[in-house]
């Protein structure tokens, strides 16, 4: 008869427990048996009584509010690596892949840009330099401009990744996109040295680091299997970019004068750069307000190791990219005309370097990735001292183009598999790559300084320079490789 009595209680209790319910009813089953609240037959009959004591009920009750007060105090991020707790990554959809387009078109105007500057460096040293006379600027101080430029667009990071973990990605896309379209109207009107240094190295610069930073932060809330693939879509922008912005260059300037080629150079960047004003959405933010600096970086030895990796790779990497064109034009390699067309080239073969590694990271790991693409960046800088035709130096082009593109899209893969918090990733990166930024005033004022010593017959030094870029992206593999084995292990066959 007991047990006949009994029964529906238990029969209650045991459907409350494991049909689909809320959280809250969750918390109040797991706490009962935590703070040994009398069982269910046992509360039943002491419902009955006007003397059954009722406290614990209401302290059970609101311990769900007290853990979600709690929450946002714990050191780490919530289960699952999200910064707060919500729905997982989509890894698809048309919200997700509109993030894509739009950050391709900040890579197409921050990256782009930068590796456009090759063109800029070759005509600033041309008869028909906007400086005159020819040669009052040594090629060594041309390049402090794109120098200047690109470090302005990594250490923008140092302000705009802090900014972007506290939700003002808006912000930081509209004020950069005005930086990067009005210092170009600037640079159209410069006649000297210090004009152009300022509009295109600080105004250009600035605005793209604004933008940089955010753009590849962005993707990680929005694709998680699939974040190599969809940094590989966007970073191709950059190499799209370098195709584009070189050509319209060229073929405009004897036609409208270097002026008006600057100003469409502004105009496209200003259609291109509505895409990610509009488009452009921060899915979700922080819960804990930072500090600018996140000072648990400078204790965290991978990522250090990482960041300096990627430094001293970057030096031997800037090397290339703004002399390959000159070095053809300056030998007697190649004329005038198909000097401007070896950037170009160099893009072009940079975009599919671009996609196809980072896609191949998802499966094998960014780390597996960039130590054989720093690897041969350095064999083929060396290999330059050995170049003297036109058809050798589009193969070092297009070959260099392809294994480079790996330093453009690859950091932000590796900083985000480095992160374990990733509430603290946008300060992260824009950490990283401020520090970066020193390595972009190294390579190309260092190897103008190298380039301007006497090398044989009396000609510019250029072995000196390819062993110096050749010699730093050699150091970058082999410190990627220690790296590799620190954390990740010696096995060949380990995902890192």
């Amino acid at each position: 008869m007991a047990s006949t009595t009994l029964s529906p209680p238990n029969a209650f209790a045991e459907r409350t427990t494991h049909s689909p319910s809320t959280d809250l009813e969750g918390n109040l089953s797991d706490q009962s048996t935590a703070t040994d609240i009398p069982s269910p037959s046992r509360a039943s009959s002491e419902k009955s009584s006007p003397l059954a004591p009722q406290p614990a009920a209401t302290n059970t009750a609101a311990a769900p509010d007290a853990d979600e007060k709690q929450q946002p105090t714990t050191g780490g991020p919530p289960p699952g690596g999200g910064w707060n707790a919500g729905p997982p990554p989509p890894n698809g959809g048309l919200a997700a892949w509109l993030q894509v387009a739009s950050v391709f078109f900040i890579f197409f105007n921050t990256w782009g840009l930068l590796n456009t500057f090759g063109i800029f460096q070759t005509y600033y040293e041309s008869p028909s330099s906007i400086f005159q006379p020819p040669g009052s600027v040594s090629s060594s101080n041309i390049s402090w401009i794109g120098s200047i430029q690109s470090f302005m667009v990594l250490l923008g990071g140092l302000v705009s990744g802090p900014l972007y973990d506290r939700g003002y990605l808006k912000h930081l896309i509209c004020v950069g996109a005005f930086g990067v379209v009005f210092g170009h109207m600037m640079l159209s009107l410069c006649k000297e040295f210090w004009q152009a240094l300022l509009a295109q190295g600080f105004v250009v610069g600035l605005g793209a680091g604004m933008m940089f930073t955010p753009g590849v932060t962005v993707l990680q809330s929005y694709f998680s299997t699939k974040i190599g693939l969809a940094t590989g879509l966007a970073a191709a922008g950059s190499s799209f970019g370098g195709v584009v912005y070189p050509i319209v260059f060229y073929r405009l300037i004897d036609r409208i004068g270097y002026g008006w080629s600057v100003r469409v150079i502004g105009f496209i960047a200003l259609g291109t750069l509505a895409v990610p004003v509009v488009f452009l959405k921060q899915r979700v933010k922080s819960g804990r307000v930072r500090a600018f600096v996140d000072l648990t970086a400078f204790s965290d030895g991978p990522y250090i190791l990482f960041t300096f990796g990627a430094f001293v790779g970057f030096i031997g990497l800037y090397t290339m990219l703004f002399y390959l064109s000159f070095f053809g034009e300056d030998t007697g390699a190649t004329d005038s005309a198909m000097a401007f067309y070896i950037v170009p080239i160099l893009n072009a073969a940079s975009m599919f370097g671009r996609t196809l590694p980072n896609w191949l990271s998802d499966k094998a790991g960014p780390f597996n990735i960039l130590i054989p693409g720093a690897l041969v960046c350095g064999a083929l800088t060396l290999a330059m001292m050995g170049v003297k035709s036109l058809g050798a130096i589009i193969v070092v082009a297009i070959l260099f183009g392809f294994f480079s593109g790996v330093f453009i899209a690859l950091p932000t893969v590796c900083y985000i598999v480095l992160t374990k918090d990733k509430s603290r990733l946008g300060s992260r990166i824009g950490l990283g790559y401020a520090f970066l930024g020193l390595a972009t005033l190294i390579g190309g004022p260092g190897g103008g300084g190298i380039l301007q010593q006497t090398g044989h017959g009396g000609h510019n030094n250029w072995t000196g320079m390819w062993t110096f870029g050749g010699v730093m992206l050699l150091v970058s593999g082999a410190l990627f490789v220690v790296l590799r084995g620190w954390k990740f292990g010696v096995k060949l066959t380990t995902k890192a």
